[in-house]
């Protein structure tokens, strides 16, 4: 006797694929001056996953020692309105100093750095290098059938490179994050 397998049970749709799905979802870049202290990222990211909303990018990092400050960048989706609500309840957390949606408060330079290990031999290799060169990527590592390009640039440009070498032979990428400061004599 054949024994019929029944259809897999439906996945569950998640907050975030709701919360993103909405057609007013825009990117910010949010910049996040906190007390160097354990367990403030985590409350930071808490925030986030809390309300359903995706972090696409984060870097953390000391900005000021004597103060004990670090800078905390967040590229994140959502509508405006929940983008705001986030920025308020950050706000709120007492180890956080100042919050800055960079996105709203006018241009900002927003660069990231990536290692991208490209495996290549004959021509795929010398294309590699062509396109490296291109996009200024200097090689940091070479061996007989593979590179590491280290490239710094705009997100986008990065992943303009990532996939100009997909079809070449891309192996792995390794990539830091956004780090963004605005434009101009004010600082956060």
């Amino acid at each position: 006797m054949n024994a019929i397998t029944p259809p897999p049970a439906p996945i569950p749709p998640s907050p975030y694929s709701s919360a993103l799905g909405k057609s007013n979802s825009e990117s910010h870049t949010l910049s996040v001056l906190v007390d160097n202290e354990p367990g403030v990222l985590a409350r930071v990211v808490g925030l986030f996953s809390g309300r359903g909303y995706n972090i696409e990018s984060l870097t953390v990092a000391e900005v000021a020692h004597a103060e004990h400050f670090s800078r905390i960048t967040i590229v994140t989706s959502g509508p405006p309105e929940a983008i705001e609500q986030i920025t308020h309840q950050l706000e709120r957390i007492v180890p956080i100093h100042r919050v800055t949606d960079l996105t709203v408060h006018g241009k900002a330079i927003e660069r990231e750095l990536a290692m991208v290990k490209v495996r290549g031999k004959g021509d795929d290799r010398m294309e590699a290098l062509r396109l490296a060169e291109a996009f200024k990527a200097r090689v940091i590592d070479a061996t007989i059938e593979s590179f590491i390009f280290e490239l710094t640039g705009a997100p986008g440009k990065i992943n303009d490179f990532v996939e100009l070498m997909r079809p070449i032979g891309l192996i792995e990428v390794s990539r830091t994050g956004v780090a963004a400061i605005t434009r101009g004599a004010a600082g956060m």
